[in-house]
């Protein structure tokens, strides 16, 4: 074992330097943007309707990109800071595909490092290069919404301890200059110090390196919304409905536009333009045989799961790696906006707008935290908080002959009709691809940019210009938020904050003069909805997935603020009560098929009865006395009723519903005895864990005992014999 780890450890000095060597003559593609200077700002953010009138202006554009994901958007940004004119639609919202459901990491991609040293892949090891550069650039651009973050790699057998070590320092090294913080050794106790959940025994040391993390879904809005003040004209909602053609004069066909339709507004046009950029991700294929319907498809998508655990499963500010699950995969453990994010699992799947997460992918990811978790921490199915899928779209490459194999990096293609598909990749390459596919874009359509070269690596997204650690003490001070609502919308929005605080509603309070919460649990307020959707969020669902990362961090708590949220839009966005319960219904739709709440309640439903005689006796005793009419069942009265004796009076409707919601399994608006005795199961198995109408039902009984006490025959009255 000894010569075994001595060896791989030597096998990896030897391939480090080997490929120090390589990178000093093969240099990835890299432009030298050294003399370039990125553009001023041109506007004030245009809202929606301005934005869907130039598209409908009839105006011919430069550049038309199809797709508002993190690609996109990237594509947008790097066009019309080049000096193009510059188009963007999205079906759906921006983010709402894979962009809003990865990782949340910014990453080179460790596990591609080991392979590409092993293996002495040239291509690979050029692929985590440029990745660590781009990693180094996003947290230049955008420092509100990343941040550098630690993350552990546990050793529980002493040889990898050198052999983990090497390939780490390798992966700093690769990083060169642009490295993020430098890895570091850990023994035992300071391992366990550090992340005090690990399990303790057998671990050998740790090893701790750095990358970053994002809040996903609101960079790509963010670099969606820079490209809107620099000019491009971005459009969520709007779909492509046909590409247009016309001959370019030598007998060719080439594209010059599309017909799109606004969902919103139910309208269809026509958007003239001289280049079209597919941006589309997963859905690549549908696209490129809307140019070709003959083409073949490259797009092999692949699912990824990803779950939500209360914050305390990790610490604040370390991450865990484990490099090397039971079916070989790798799962990240990390904290992220003060819960604990888990995944991903990666399983070929079909290419769909509503990816749902399932169970076994679920109870895969808990069982694997479960290895390197310590015996007081008890992981529980009822613990997920939210669940989500996303699809990766792994690509195979149309410019090659061999088109079979799946390329490892993004690909370029340009069709014989002029369409320019971007696809494969990943979310910290994001800019890189952009720079890649406007080079290929220039030169296909002949487009004549006022900048030749990309700026964009220069540039600062929205919000992070005039942003500083620092910067929501002067929230607190000036507005009068909460240090926490503070902190968080210093971090979501950066210098953007003030904007938002400025639209804040007095609390009423002494302190904080301003900004209602939408939820006790959560430091979103209700100026939040308001500017949301002055970020072009036209529905409830782009309000509590994208705006807000509510159904993201607690899908119950997302379902409970919906009616706020719904009311708060409608005011902004003259909504009908019909539309009003339109969004509300859709939302829920939302949140119980890509969020997990489906996926949690059916669990709950699986799970069987496991209670003793005296425990059943006792369950049995609290129901009867919440249905004091003796029905068999507890109907919404009945929770009233009791919430009401317990001085909770002022409890709305909404909040009435939830609490029946929870338990009531088979959806008839009333408890049955055998809904509360699963739940109580549950609760005991760790499936659930915590119930509100079991809680109410254990106060119910105390103050039936305490006010069965009273009625005894005082010490006085009994003569104060024993």
């Amino acid at each position: 074992m000894f010569k075994f780890g001595v060896a791989a450890a030597s096998a990896c000095v030897g391939s480090v330097v080997a490929s120090w060597s390589i990178d000093r003559w093969n240099s990835p593609h890299v432009v030298n943007n050294a003399m370039q200077r990125p553009p001023k700002r041109k506007r004030t953010l245009p809202p929606r309707s301005e934005q869907i009138k130039s598209l409908m202006s009839g105006e011919e554009f430069d550049v038309l990109i199809i797709g508002g994901g993190a690609t996109g958007a990237g594509c947008a940004l790097d066009s019309v800071t080049r000096g193009l004119k510059t188009a963007l639609v999205e079906l759906d919202d921006f983010a709402s595909g894979t962009s809003s459901r990865s990782t949340k990491l910014i990453h080179g991609g460790v596990r591609y490092l080991q392979k590409a040293i092993l293996g002495l892949d040239l291509e690979q090891y050029r692929m985590v290069k440029e990745a660590l550069q781009e990693r180094a650039t996003m947290l230049e651009s955008a420092p509100h919404l990343t941040h550098p973050l630690p993350i552990m790699l546990p050793v529980y057998t002493w040889w990898q301890l050198p052999y983990y070590w090497v390939g780490i320092k390798a992966y700093d090294l690769v990083a060169g200059d642009r490295n993020v913080k430098s890895s570091y050794l850990l023994s035992k106790n300071d391992a366990l110090e550090l992340f005090p959940m690990l399990r303790g025994d057998k671990l050998c040391g740790a090893i701790v390196y750095y990358d970053g993390q994002q809040d996903d879904a609101r960079m790509c809005l963010a670099v969606a919304l820079t490209a809107a003040r620099h000019g491009a004209t971005v459009c969520n909602h709007v779909e492509v409905k046909e590409l247009l053609r016309k001959d370019d004069g030598t007998g060719n066909k080439v594209l010059c536009g599309a017909k799109v339709k606004d969902h919103i507004s139910g309208k269809e046009f026509t958007v003239k333009a001289k280049c079209i950029i597919n941006a589309t991700g997963p859905f690549t294929d549908s696209i490129r045989k809307m140019d070709d319907p003959t083409v073949k498809s490259i797009c092999c998508p692949s699912s990824g799961v990803h779950i939500v655990l209360p914050g305390y499963y990790s610490p604040d500010q370390m991450g865990l790696l484990d490099p090397s699950t039971s079916d070989g995969r790798v799962i990240f453990f990390l904290p992220w906006q003060r819960q604990t994010i888990a995944g991903t699992t990666d399983l070929p799947c079909e290419i769909t707008h509503n990816p749902v997460p399932t169970e076994d992918e679920i109870q895969f990811i808990l069982s694997e935290i479960k290895n390197y978790l310590n015996k007081d921490v008890e992981v529980r199915r009822g613990d997920v908080l939210s669940a989500w899928s996303g699809i990766r779209p792994l690509v195979s490459d149309p410019n090659k002959d061999d088109t079979q194999s799946l390329a490892r990096n993004h690909i370029v293609h340009v069709s014989p009709s002029h369409l320019i598909t971007i696809a494969g990749g990943k979310w910290t390459t994001y800019r890189a691809m952009a720079e890649h596919t406007l080079d290929a874009a220039i030169k296909a359509c002949n487009l004549k940019p006022e900048r030749p070269d990309a700026v964009t690596s220069f540039l600062k997204i929205e919000g992070g210009q005039g942003w500083t650690p620092t910067m929501y003490i002067r929230l607190v001070q000036d507005f009068g938020l909460e240090c926490e609502v503070a902190q968080h919308l210093a971090k979501s929005y950066g210098d953007r904050a003030f904007a938002v605080s400025k639209m804040a509603s007095l609390t009423g309070k002494r302190w904080p003069i301003i900004g209602n919460r939408i939820h006790p649990e959560f430091p979103y307020i209700d100026a939040e909805i308001r500017y949301g959707v002055r970020e072009y969020a036209c529905t409830a669902v782009d309000m509590i997935a994208r705006r807000l990362r509510l159904a993201f961090l607690n899908v119950q708590a997302a379902q409970e603020a919906l009616p706020v949220i719904v009311d708060i839009m409608g005011e902004e966005l003259q909504w009908s009560k019909e539309e009003k319960e339109r969004q509300i219904k859709h939302a829920t739709e939302f949140l119980a098929n890509e969020m997990g709440h489906a996926v949690n309640r059916s669990s709950k439903e699986k799970i069987p009865i496991k209670l003793s005689k005296e425990e059943i006796q006792t369950y049995v005793k609290r129901f009867q006395l919440i249905d004091k009419d003796k029905k068999g069942y507890v109907s919404i009265n009945d929770i009233r009723r009791a919430l009401k004796s317990f001085g909770d009076g002022d409890v709305s409707g909404e909040q009435l519903h939830e609490i029946l919601k929870e338990i009531d399994t088979n959806m008839n608006g009333q408890v049955e005895l055998d809904e509360y005795l699963q739940m109580m199961s549950a609760i005991k198995t760790g499936d659930v864990a915590y119930s509100r109408f079991a809680r109410m039902a254990e106060l119910e009984e105390a103050k039936v005992e305490a006010a069965n006490l009273k009625t005894k025959i005082s010490v006085d009255r009994s003569g104060g014999g024993l």
